[in-house]
């Protein structure tokens, strides 16, 4: 009888990267609690004819690296890890925290510093996957300091996690592939699109689109998925865009982000806390304060801010924007070795106290409208074409 691990795995090997036989794949679990992932994954990748190259961690090591390294260590990347991002056709990497704020004092100059060192390694994957010559996929196993960031019992987490990748339905993948017949209908207009226009909360921005391609994404990269993106025009870009729910990056948090940019430079960032983080970050390289992606949250069994980000960029009725590197699949130019998706809140919520907002985590607002070359697309939270 198949576990749930078993139906997981099945859906990360046959459809996320679709591993053939003879294929290198490699396996990465972050910590000891994703074990019964990872075997399950090991054992469909033999079944699959592959080579399973797996890769295993210990959670507090990137905090002890952190504080202890020299910035000759910081620069340096191991030949033995650039060679694996050259030569593996497919990588899994699956996520367990046991303690998601582990991060959460590292230097902030040092980890910048660290984040421009490897810069070329994510340049290289992103390079391989817009080419078709790599595959790969992230997903997540329930933790309690998942459970606990989210403000859930480890149950009511599991059960989250488990439903917002479709793993109650007894055929997830029919269901990624339902969700991707109807993005991918959005994204083939979004692709005749020259100007977004987005309005809201202390928002009034413009994206130049024109020559992008946007993609459906449903389980081939991320998984839970649910989105519609592109990389916007690096140069046209302008306005103010209001971040109402907590963002969060590498275990810090800022809240009440809000950006101004000009002709695609973010010239000023202020936020309400964590505005230091948030400079560190947009100064970690040349481009760093560009962006490299706007996208629209289509899953809506992801209702809720749970503090991590593969779930909360999906979150059906809002949107993200991304400050940093671009995807080079939809003709996006800027490298950066940053990449922080910055979450709105599009929907309307009136008592997000009392809890009875409908996407718990946003402020009040009265909700936001996508203009697609003056015609309105999307209104409170809803594609309307």
């Amino acid at each position: 009888m198949k576990t749930i691990w078993d139906k997981y795995a099945e859906v990360l090997v046959d459809y996320s990267v679709d591993v053939q036989k003879g294929d290198l794949v490699q396996i990465r679990g972050t910590s000891v609690y994703t074990k019964d992932l990872v075997k399950a994954v090991y054992k469909r990748v033999l079944e699959r004819g592959g080579h399973p190259l797996v890769r295993t961690s210990i959670e507090d090591l990137s905090d002890t690296f952190i504080k202890l390294a020299s910035d000759e260590q910081l620069d340096y990347v191991d030949p033995i890890t650039k060679l694996e991002y050259e030569k593996v056709d497919k990588f899994i990497s699956i996520g367990g925290p046991m303690n998601t704020k582990t991060m959460a004092h590292a230097d902030m100059k040092k980890l910048a510093r660290r984040g421009k060192a490897t810069k070329a390694l994510s340049e290289l994957l992103m390079k391989r996957s817009a080419e078709g010559s790599a595959k790969w996929v992230i997903a997540d196993v329930p933790t309690h300091a998942l459970a606990q960031e989210a403000k859930m019992s480890f149950d009511e987490y599991s059960e989250f996690l488990f439903k917002s990748c479709y793993l109650d339905l007894d055929d997830p993948v029919a269901k990624l592939k339902e969700l991707d017949e109807k993005q991918t209908k959005w994204a083939n207009y979004l692709n005749n699109v020259k100007k977004l226009h987005i309005v809201g909360e202390k928002t009034d921005i413009t994206f130049g689109v024109e020559g992008r391609k946007w993609i459906s994404c449903s389980g081939l990269n991320n998984y839970p998925d649910g989105e519609v993106f592109t990389s916007p025009v690096e140069d046209d870009i302008n306005g103010e865009i209001y971040f109402d729910f907590p963002q969060i990056y590498r275990g810090n948090e800022a809240q009440g982000v809000l950006l101004t940019i000009e002709n695609g430079k973010i010239i000023k960032a202020t936020a309400e806390k964590g505005e230091e983080f948030l400079n560190a970050m947009l100064d970690m390289d040349e481009g760093s304060r560009y962006i490299g992606e706007i996208a629209i949250g289509t899953n809506d069994e992801i209702q809720e801010i749970t503090g991590n980000i593969l779930f909360d960029e999906k979150i059906g009725g809002a949107i993200h924007m991304a400050a940093g590197a671009s995807y080079p699949e939809t003709g996006g130019k800027n490298v950066s070795g940053l990449h922080w998706d910055l979450i709105k809140n599009m929907k309307p919520t009136t008592h997000p106290a009392s809890g009875s907002s409908p996407l718990q985590g946003a402020k009040e607002n009265t909700g936001g409208k996508i203009y697609a070359d003056g015609v309105l697309i999307y209104e409170n939270g809803k594609m309307i074409i």
